[in-house]
């Protein structure tokens, strides 16, 4: 589904994806783990097109080097970055919302599934985005997107900033949602992503260092001592 080879990002002289490949097949979770400043983001961010890059990217056969980030939204792949990004003068429903202009008539979750996975919004419903907690604009943003009916999600760190019970409710709902989207995840909580995800890649300093399925994965503290440089959260 998603084909990634030779991917390279620079910023100015400063090197932050060197040439990687990378894939998530249909129906696949796969987990994109490393230490802070690996180029896990700029990965994300190349895949979508905000940023320039170098190498070979194709969704479902498309050339993504050829298609503008809305376009590719359009297509079927849905990115969720960092930061959540919940329109602030926009209620949690009308948030929502938003995402049905990226749909182009694909079946996936509606609204209403939105509120079955994320019970919390049910009372939000006319609350304005800015009066949001960072767990519930977290809902939100993975609401929108799931409501864009994707064919791909890419999740950019879903757990960042938020409360242990916070991020039990996302990992559940992302479980769930796994069972019909397959996705790439960025993600820090690093036990988290191993147990939702069937493979994993471990970039260090822009370069794959592992790649396995996560059932491999057997010894998490000394993988996570070794290229992470700390233990399982």
């Amino acid at each position: 589904m998603l084909e990634i080879t030779g991917l390279h990002v620079n910023y100015g002289t400063t090197v932050a994806v060197d040439g990687i490949d990378l894939s998530v097949g249909s129906g696949e979770l796969v987990a994109l783990l490393g230490p802070n400043g690996a180029g896990k983001t700029s990965t994300l961010q190349a895949i979508s097109g905000v940023i320039p890059s170098r190498g070979r990217i194709t969704f479902d056969g498309f050339d993504l080097r050829r298609v503008t980030p809305d376009a590719l939204a359009r297509l079927g792949l849905i990115h969720v970055p960092e930061g959540r990004r919940v329109f602030g003068n926009l209620s949690v429903h009308e948030n929502l919302q938003v995402g049905r202009t990226a749909r182009c008539g694909r079946q996936g979750f509606d609204i209403d599934d939105v509120y079955g996975l994320f019970p919390a919004l049910v009372p939000l419903q006319s609350r304005g985005g800015w009066a949001l907690s960072g767990g519930e604009q977290q809902m939100v943003a993975i609401g929108r997107a799931l409501v864009a009916a994707p064919r791909l999600l890419l999740l950019d760190e879903p757990s960042l900033g938020l409360a242990p019970v916070v991020v039990k409710a996302v990992f559940a709902a992302l479980a769930e949602v796994g069972r019909h989207v397959p996705m790439l995840l960025v993600e820090q909580n690093t036990t988290r992503a191993l147990e939702l995800c069937v493979r994993a890649s471990v970039l260090v300093n822009g370069a794959i260092a592992v790649e396995a399925p996560t059932s491999e994965l057997t010894d998490r503290t000394a993988m996570l001592e070794t290229y992470l440089g700390g233990r399982p959260h």
